[in-house]
């Protein structure tokens, strides 16, 4: 799979999630599920899955709109996880039959990709749930320094997860993603400088932190973020 081509099915449930109308754990357990742990399964070709379900026509070849497919099965299975009425397949099915170009699924076409979906995550002895998503951490963490500290109030979880979305993007979460609670708090850091005044960056919590770099560095990777969030 090249990059081109896993970027844009990241980018598309992102999109879609926003359309749907998900909460945002809904959202990030979705990414978790799809970008953390399906993605690599095929990537990896997994000899073991092929040999007891075979080569299936979603996934061989490996097409655009076949990955779309899933990740709106991602979706869907985070949904039915976090949400007391979850989505429905024929939500699914609209949404799909208006952004994938390419091809035109069935219902059948979506149960069946949820069942190559969770083969895999099985068969690589996932756990399908949430505990072990960023975003639940970021949450969390976020809840203690409001507690903790008034400046609290000025990190805005928005900007934590437009971050989280370009790292989701990037693939930049795989090189943090074996410990998520520390990739939420890299996260929380990253929005802290960029979205909270200068003038308040004496936070006692980051007093190890080289503050001024850290915001020059921040604002050269994410200099879209930056901008947005400096006008806040």
């Amino acid at each position: 799979m090249n990059a081109g081509l896993r970027r844009s099915a990241v980018e598309f449930l992102i999109v879609s999630s926003l359309q749907l109308g998900v909460t945002p754990v809904v959202k990030y357990t979705a990414l978790s599920i799809f970008v953390e742990r399906f993605l690599p399964s095929i990537k990896n070709n997994n000899r073991s899955l092929r040999k007891k379900h075979g080569d299936n026509w979603l996934l061989q070849p490996l097409r655009q709109c076949n990955l779309q497919l899933l990740a709106l099965v991602s979706v869907w299975v985070s949904s039915k996880i976090h949400d007391t009425r979850p989505l429905s397949v024929q939500s699914l099915k609209s949404l799909g039959d208006v952004a994938i170009k390419e091809q035109h699924y069935t219902t059948r076409d979506f149960l069946e990709a949820e069942v190559v979906l969770l083969q895999h995550l099985q068969v690589l002895d996932f756990e399908i749930g949430a505990s072990n998503v960023a975003y639940v951490f970021l949450e969390d963490f976020l809840i203690r320094l409001r507690k903790l500290a008034r400046v609290g109030d000025l990190v805005k979880l928005e900007a934590c997860m437009d971050i989280m979305d370009v790292l989701y993007e990037t693939e930049e979460t795989s090189v943090l993603y074996n410990s998520p609670d520390f990739l939420a708090a890299a996260i929380l850091v990253a929005s802290y400088v960029i979205t909270v005044p200068k003038q308040e960056h004496e936070f006692p919590l980051l007093s190890w932190a080289d503050i001024p770099s850290f915001i020059k560095r921040a604002r050269t990777i994410y200099p879209d973020l930056s901008t947005k969030w400096a006008k806040l």
